[in-house]
């Protein structure tokens, strides 16, 4: 039996997998971003840490999302798996620490309690008689699992994840409905301050998934990936064309007096690090940008949220 019959026979049967692979296949530092992001829509709405009845809902949102997140990543590397193999073939399911059965069950048990973790909020939100407006959150987490379905599906539905531009967009947009997903919680998804990191965040995430496409091109022979379409360089190209867009995104909340014009003094450092992405895309330097990319959003994401408490 050869090297790869015996990662199957692994993945099928063994491999219950260590905290650290659990950790890898739910991509845990992601999830725990999200979480944040519940508490950052919810700050940015209420201009305060959320309490009482709203800290209750925002706390089980929050754990609506970090399972949501976890869900999905897991389903993405059980998906995935032969693309792993040339890519990350030290990832938990390409070398059979995790089976595929286990991993299954881990994708319906987190999908199902963040499900759960909605409907307890929902039960706390109709308790206060404030449940009309609430209802908006439902559709955020509707549009989210719409957004997942149609990415990894390509038999019944969309299948964005093999149609380039638009699957790097679906996967924006579902990390920037985690800000209004908070803000929803608390009874003000339209929030200006919720809206605008929405846009900035969703921008971000856009540009870094082109620049991580191109850092997949290797492994992704026969995806059509905007990359694998174009090219390199000008996926490259593209990706920085959306992060000024993300820097007019960055600013303009600012200048329509969204946040106090003085305030803009607390982003400058995420606007910095984005400048110097460039650099590193000239250089073809795909990981440091991606790095950078992701730096800047949270200096971002930082600064924001002081913001909207000053």
């Amino acid at each position: 039996m050869n090297r790869a019959s015996n990662q199957d026979a692994h993945a099928l049967v063994g491999g219950v997998g260590r905290i650290a692979d659990w950790v890898l296949l739910f991509r845990a530092g992601n999830c725990i971003s999200g979480f944040v992001g519940v508490f950052l829509g919810a700050v940015l709405a209420l201009g305060e840490f959320p309490s009482d009845d709203n800290l209750h809902i925002t706390t089980l949102l929050a754990l609506s999302v970090y399972s949501f997140m976890a869900s999905w990543n897991a389903l993405n590397d059980y998906l995935d798996l032969e693309i792993d193999r040339v890519n990350r073939p030290d990832r938990p399911l390409p070398s059979g620490r995790i089976s595929k059965r286990t991993a299954l069950l881990s994708i319906i048990l987190t999908g199902l309690i963040s499900f759960i973790s909605l409907f307890i909020a929902a039960v706390t939100a109709n308790s206060i008689g404030e449940f009309d407006e609430w209802k908006y959150t439902i559709l955020i987490w509707v549009m989210a699992l719409a957004l997942l379905l149609n990415y990894e599906d390509d038999r019944w539905l969309l299948g964005l994840k093999n149609r380039g531009l638009p699957g790097n967009m679906a996967i924006s947009l579902s990390v920037g409905l985690v800000v209004l997903y908070g803000a929803a919680g608390v009874f003000d998804p339209l929030n200006s301050r919720a809206l605008s990191l929405f846009f900035v965040g969703t921008l971000y995430n856009f540009a870094r998934e082109i620049i991580k496409d191109v850092e997949d091109m290797e492994g992704d022979e026969g995806r059509n990936t905007y990359a694998m379409r174009v090219g390199a360089d000008k996926a490259r190209t593209f990706a920085w064309a959306v992060l000024l867009l993300t820097l007019i995104a960055l600013l303009t909340p600012f200048a329509m007096g969204v946040f106090d014009l003085l305030h803009l003094l607390l982003v400058a450092p995420a606007l910095f690090t984005l400048m110097q992405v460039k650099k590193h895309i000239v250089l073809t330097e795909d990981t440091a940008a991606s790095r950078l990319i992701k730096r800047s959003m949270v200096l971002a994401m930082v600064g924001i949220l002081i913001a909207s408490l000053l």
